[in-house]
């Protein structure tokens, strides 16, 4: 189970590591490399970095990447279920229910509910 940054799975520099437990049996799940303050840093510039470029995007992009998150999330909603359930304890319909609540945050962040509500933002633009 190693870091994800700047896009990529990465292992890290840190030496130590920690279990992952599942919590309804006990039984160790996986092991994780805990950070080391560089692997911090490093993911902190990373996303300073990421940062940087989405800021410039327009909203219509953002939005359009969101969305593509969304239809991805809806697709591989069983399978996001049975990781929170196995990683938090819960049973699979609850956990489906947090996926099902996730993706009505994506909706949020996209700007559905003002859509609906026929809300705009003015002086904003909609270039790619």
């Amino acid at each position: 189970m190693p870091h994800f940054v700047g896009g990529k799975r990465w292992p890290g520099a840190g030496e130590r590591t920690g279990f992952v437990y599942n919590p309804s049996t006990g039984a160790v799940a996986a092991t994780v490399p805990l950070a080391s303050a560089r692997d911090v840093a490093e993911a902190v510039t990373s996303s300073e970095r990421g940062f940087q470029e989405w800021s410039g995007w327009s909203p219509l992009r953002r939005a359009r990447v969101l969305f593509r998150f969304r239809e991805l999330a809806e697709l591989q909603a069983a399978a996001l279920a049975e990781l929170i359930a196995a990683e938090h304890g819960k049973v699979v319909a609850d956990a489906l229910g947090e996926v099902r609540r996730g993706l009505e945050v994506v909706e949020f962040a996209c700007g559905i509910p003002h859509l609906i509500k026929g809300e705009f933002s003015s002086g904003v633009s909609t270039g790619v």
